[in-house]
Order: structure tokens, then C-alpha cells, then sequence
């Protein structure tokens, strides 16, 4: 079994975000600053957590978290039953709601499980996140190197507006401004059904059975796996 469940972060969840922050950023933030993104009203910090069979699992090496209690306050997607398998940090996420603006800031994936479509998944709750705040734009800064990265951007309709000259100070390298609009126009209902539709093409050929459905407003439960 191998389940998908995307949820905001809370802080029982902190230990395991800072190392995979590690793995996937350098250690871009620290536990204040994770905290304070939880406690933001204008903060969309999520995490992407796997449940599978540890006769399954293709060698993650952090350990699982110790069980703990839901927050259901602030819970996206599939309640796992399965308490008795192994379960996973596989990605994380935030974007900040800045007037009608989303600005994504964190968009990782553990090293072992990229590829996967996990990443497209992530982007595409985001874009939901963002449609239901009311944001009409979205907006990004990439690595110019980050070729993977941009190609994934692009695939959701971004496009480039711009550069920073030097802006990651441990290499120099440039910042890639990318921009796309249009989230509160005619047809990117449209555009997230499609884009759905690839996640869980994507999903399936992973291994990851899922039934991905729209992020609804009530509960934000976007995901079913089983």
C-alpha cells in the first residue's frame, strides 16, 4: 500500500520538516520560521506525507515520526487507518496570499521520491489554495540551473518576468522571476481539471493509487488513496 495524504503542517509534524528542509533546501528555514508561517493567517504551509508497506518503501532514510493526534482545524485529505505502516515526510510547500497575489516560497521533494508527480501534486493544491483565497496571480523566484524545476512551472502556465542578478549568495547564481495570471478568469477551472487529470496519470504510473478530486472549500479534502 502506498497512500498520499497533503496536509498543513502543524508542529508535531517540525522535527522531520527541518530535515527534510535539510535535504531539500540547505536548511533555507529554521523552526521559528516554520512556526511563524504556521501561525500566519496568510500562510499556506503544507506538507505531503506517504503511508506504504516497509516492504515497499524504496529505502527513505529519516525516521517516521512517533503517532499523533490529528489536528483536524487545518487537515487536507485521506485519513490513514493503516496506523501500523510506516509513515513518511515526502514533501513541503508554502505560499503566502500578499493582496491578490500567491507568492510560492518552498516547493520540495524528498531526493528519493522525485519524479513521482509529487511535485506537480503540491503545485496543483497550491494553485487550489490560491483560487479559493481570491488570487488572481502567482508568482515565483527558481534557481536559473533548476532546468527540472522550470520545466514543472512552465507546465502550469508560468512564464519568465524577470531575473535577479546573484541572488542565491552561497553560489551567486541567479534568481529566475516567473509570473502567470489568470486565476480568477474563465477556464482555469478548466485548467486545474486538466491539470488534475495529469497528477493522477502521473500518481498511478509511480505507484501511488489515487483518486485525486478538486480541494473542496468546506473541508479542503482533496485526496483519497487506498
Amino acid at each position: 500500500m502506498k497512500a498520499l495524504a497533503v496536509r498543513f503542517l502543524v508542529e508535531t509534524w517540525l522535527p522531520q520538516t527541518l530535515r527534510l528542509d535539510t535535504l531539500c533546501f540547505g536548511g533555507l528555514w529554521n523552526e521559528s520560521g516554520y512556526r511563524r508561517e504556521i501561525e500566519s493567517p496568510n500562510s499556506d504551509l503544507i506538507v505531503l506525507r506517504g503511508v506504504m508497506d516497509p516492504s515497499v518503501s524504496p529505502g527513505f532514510n529519516l525516521a517516521p515520526d512517533p503517532l499523533h493526534q490529528q489536528d483536524t482545524s487545518k487537515n487536507i485529505g485521506y485519513d490513514i487507518e493503516q496506523k501500523s505502516a510506516e509513515e513518511l515526510m515526502l514533501g513541503l510547500s508554502c505560499s503566502w496570499a500578499i493582496v491578490d497575489e500567491a507568492h510560492i516560497t518552498l516547493l520540495g521533494v524528498h531526493p528519493d521520491f522525485r519524479r513521482q508527480g509529487l511535485g506537480m501534486l503540491m503545485l496543483w493544491v497550491q494553485f487550489q489554495l490560491a483560487y479559493q483565497r481570491g488570487m488572481k496571480r502567482a508568482t515565483l523566484e527558481v534557481r536559473s540551473s533548476n532546468k527540472g524545476a522550470i520545466a514543472l512551472y512552465k507546465r502550469f502556465g508560468f512564464k519568465q518576468a524577470g531575473i535577479r542578478k546573484g541572488y542565491y549568495r552561497q553560489t551567486g547564481e541567479d534568481a529566475l522571476i516567473l509570473w502567470r495570471g489568470g486565476l480568477q478568469e474563465t477556464g482555469f477551472q478548466a485548467e486545474l481539471n486538466e491539470w488534475k487529470r495529469q497528477v493522477t496519470i502521473l500518481l498511478s504510473q509511480a505507484g501511488w493509487i489515487a483518486n485525486v478530486r478538486a480541494v473542496l472549500p468546506a473541508d479542503l479534502s482533496f485526496i483519497e488513496s487506498n
